[in-house]
């Protein structure tokens, strides 16, 4: 019987999201995510005429998913965040060295991994921020597929056993020994609520503290203290003082920066731009995540891979109107 190579490929097709963000909270990586998803979608293809409806669809294609994220992760641990890796800079001496890429944990768009009614985008806001996701690295990377097909998608003990070829006792051991690895470090801080007027008003204020680089006005939106990040640089700042002397000194280049919104990891976040070095415009500088918990910012993530980052999001290499006018 020759299959239907198109039709197979239709079927597979709606599932593509929801592996991406899958596979997201397994590698730490949006490119890394999409190639492990492309590379479960070629080899259902291929292997589809045995496939013989054995099992759900979707429970074959996570079998398929989870075995290409083991094998693209190995490690006990994954990506991280400069947090992860070292104590604070001093914001007057930073530790500007440059890690690798794939050391570093990556932001995702919430349009490549979330969909659903109100309640499930909600729920996957939750599961992606970057704290979550951060904490998942730290488990053995079974553990870690086990921990989030059972508390994230709510894959019953035994669907998840027969998914692992294990057993559901392993399976009930690996989710106890993931729980107490991840412990608080899985906190999340406040849920990202897009049409909150509290939470509007805050990221409101943000911006425009920024943007006029008042750095009094932004010292009042955060937590004593909040952390600044920016991967790759080794670097990490903390508290509302190093702030003040890290945006006074070396960060002063943020000067005349424009923000234009976008949501990444379930989370507020915005494409920074600075002024272009010939004059003219505006060119990216970085991919900037916030994290709010009790109602002021208490992480601001910079993410600067800007030529694979920019594009993700849709976003233009170079603005040459004023956003605000």
């Amino acid at each position: 019987m020759i299959m239907d190579r198109d039709g197979v490929a239709e079927q597979l097709e709606p599932f593509r999201r929801e592996l991406t963000a899958y596979c997201y909270r397994m590698l730490g990586s949006a490119f890394e995510a999409e190639d492990a998803v492309q590379e479960t979608m070629v080899r259902a293809w291929s292997k589809f005429d045995g496939f013989e409806g054995r099992s759900a669809l979707r429970t074959w294609l996570y079998r398929i998913a989870t075995n290409v994220c083991l094998d693209m992760g190995p490690a006990a641990q994954r990506r991280a965040r400069p947090m992860d890796l070292t104590s604070p800079c001093p914001a007057g001496a930073p530790d500007l060295t440059q890690l690798e890429e794939h050391i570093w944990l990556g932001p995702v768009p919430d349009a490549r991994v979330l969909s659903g009614d109100p309640a499930e985008v909600a729920l996957g806001r939750e599961s992606i921020r970057l704290a979550f996701v951060s904490a998942l690295q730290k488990l053995p990377a079974r553990q870690r597929a086990v921990l989030v097909l059972r508390e994230v998608l709510a894959w019953s003990a035994a669907e998840t056993a027969e998914l692992l070829e294990t057993s559901v006792a392993s399976v009930n051991s690996a989710l106890q020994r993931a729980r107490a690895t991840l412990g608080d470090g899985a906190s999340t801080g406040d849920t990202f609520k897009p049409l909150d007027e509290a939470q509007r008003a805050l990221l409101a204020r943000y911006v425009q503290a920024f943007e006029a680089f008042d750095i009094e006005a932004l010292k009042r939106l955060l937590h004593e203290d909040a952390v600044l990040n920016m991967p790759p640089f080794r670097m990490w700042v903390r508290g509302v003082e190093e702030l003040d002397a890290w945006w006074r000194g070396p960060g002063c280049g943020c000067v005349n920066s424009r923000l234009l919104p976008v949501e990444a990891n379930g989370s507020p976040a915005f494409a920074q731009y600075r002024v272009a070095e010939d004059g003219d415009g505006w060119t990216p500088w970085g991919i900037t995540v916030l994290e709010i918990v009790d109602g002021r910012i208490a992480t601001m993530t910079n993410h600067m891979d800007v030529e694979r980052l920019f594009p993700l999001w849709g976003l233009p290499m170079r603005l040459t109107e004023d956003p605000r006018a």
